[in-house]
């Protein structure tokens, strides 16, 4: 201990509180556990605060514009204004309640806040440095610790950010004005989400991707209605080019982008937006202390326990490796909690959903056909378009289809895909069914209220059993 610390005790320390890390404490503190738990910036980590919530309200709040000034068709005709700082107000609204509610909560469930930077001292002490000057700093005892301390935007050489030019995913949704240009660097799931953002309130959008498509890790029936969407938005989607370096013109930036072959782009725009994924925080930690090495990416190897290779220490979130999605850190933090509290809990990763929040919307969970043959199953699919929905119809959007996967033998459900309205939504329902071993069967002989988006699920079930009643079996 440091003379002039001060010096406290706890049966649990967790490290970061978002998703991973103030799901960890609550549960912990449920289960009677002393926790306390070290947050350095602010409640709710990068979901809350610069993540998911807010990219989600942006998503929804230019998706209204865009609705309503497009809406012709259904008799609507309207030209709506958008102040982008009373967007961005809204939006942080939103991320406050969130904020404040996780913070509450804690509280609740007897959670010990500590604002400041924790580090390990030794295998069962971290110091915590308060922020600001004079704040001190303090020694915490610990029996057991959770790493839950996250990820942050990964910089590409020559594209630092800077917050004015070059800005990363969490500087683009704090933007008090549209710009009238962007490049995008990334055509994954995030560069694509703020891609539409942007586009829906008239930027002019370029997506730049050094891999030959967009949207990798989603087979191309699913992201090809999320690129053509992009397309009809106006978004120019360059593939096969890197982003090489950029600079200073008399009214913006022009950023270079180079081909394999050495062929050289210059893309004219007011900003850069650099989306090309995330690293995990691991390096602030001195982990050595405890003798913990992460692997090369910086991710720290837990087993199905969210255990590492240090016995009281844990890990949870993006920090312990893929797939970086924050419901899966909330599990992964309540299974944390659990095992230190001597429960039987483990992780069952076989059924963690994925989804992206473009137009339309792309949904995941479990096999998909290829998959599931991999694995030796002859696999049943079956498929509903929404085109043949008659709530899809009243919503005014029909692109996409519901896809189910079982194994024909047995009828158990595997996996399902979605792209179109809602599929983020939808696809619970398919995670459900795997999780309880449901069949094809008990999703068909299940009635769905009518009419509604989740009849895909439904109809989808019956026609990998040849027996849809509203579209032609396969």
């Amino acid at each position: 201990m440091v003379v002039g610390d001060i010096a406290t005790g706890t049966d649990v320390l967790v490290i970061g509180a978002g998703p991973g890390g103030y799901v960890a404490a609550i549960r912990a503190g449920q289960l009677d556990l002393d926790v306390t738990l070290v947050e350095k910036d602010a409640y709710g980590g990068t979901c809350l605060n610069h993540g998911c919530i807010p990219s989600k309200a942006l998503i929804t709040a230019t998706g209204v514009a865009h609705e309503a000034a497009n809406a012709e068709e259904m008799g609507i005709h309207a030209d709506p204004a958008v102040d982008m700082g009373g967007m961005v107000e809204w939006k942080d609204g939103v991320v406050d309640q969130l904020t404040g509610g996780v913070e509450k909560l804690c509280k609740a469930n007897g959670v010990n806040l500590v604002e400041g930077r924790a580090e390990f001292a030794d295998g069962n002490t971290a110091r915590v440095a308060h922020g600001g000057e004079g704040q001190g700093s303090e020694s915490i005892e610990f029996e057991h610790a959770v790493v839950a301390t996250g990820s942050r935007p990964i910089e590409i050489p020559g594209f630092e950010f800077d917050g004015e030019h070059v800005l990363s995913s969490r500087e683009a949704l704090s933007l008090d004005s549209v710009p009238d240009s962007l490049v995008i660097v990334g055509g994954g799931y995030i560069g694509m989400e703020l891609a539409g953002v942007f586009a829906k309130l008239g930027t002019d959008v370029t997506v730049v991707e050094m891999l030959d498509e967009a949207l990798t890790g989603f087979s191309d029936d699913l992201a090809k209605p999320v690129i053509d969407n992009m397309e009809e938005l106006g978004v120019e989607i360059r593939l096969g080019e890197a982003a090489s370096e950029w600079h200073e013109t008399g009214d913006g930036i022009s950023v270079t982008t180079e081909t394999e072959d050495g062929e050289e782009t210059g893309h004219d725009c007011e900003k850069v937006l650099v989306a090309v994924g995330r690293q995990p925080v691991t390096d602030t930690l001195n982990l050595e202390a405890i003798g913990l090495e992460p692997d090369d990416g910086g991710f720290l190897a837990t087993d199905d326990r969210a255990r590492t290779d240090v016995g009281n220490v844990f890990a949870v979130g993006d920090v312990a490796g893929e797939p970086m999605l924050a419901h899966t850190g909330m599990a992964e933090g309540q299974v944390a909690a659990e095992v230190i509290a001597g429960e039987p809990a483990a992780l069952d990763h076989q059924a963690i959903p994925a989804a992206v929040f473009t137009e339309p919307e792309i949904g995941t969970v479990g096999m998909t056909p290829e998959e599931a043959e991999e694995a030796g199953f002859e696999p049943a699919v079956g498929e509903m378009p929404f085109r043949a929905s008659g709530r899809a119809l009243t919503t005014g959007h029909t692109e996409g289809f519901v896809r189910i996967v079982a194994d024909a033998e047995s009828g158990f459900v595997l996996g399902g895909q979605i792209v179109g309205p809602e599929a983020s939504e939808l696809i619970a329902e398919i995670g459900l069914a795997i999780e309880l071993g449901a069949t094809l069967e008990d999703v068909a002989a299940t009635i769905h209220t009518h009419p509604t988006l989740s009849e895909a699920v439904n109809e989808a079930a019956e026609n990998a059993l040849g027996h849809a009643i509203h579209t032609l079996n396969r």
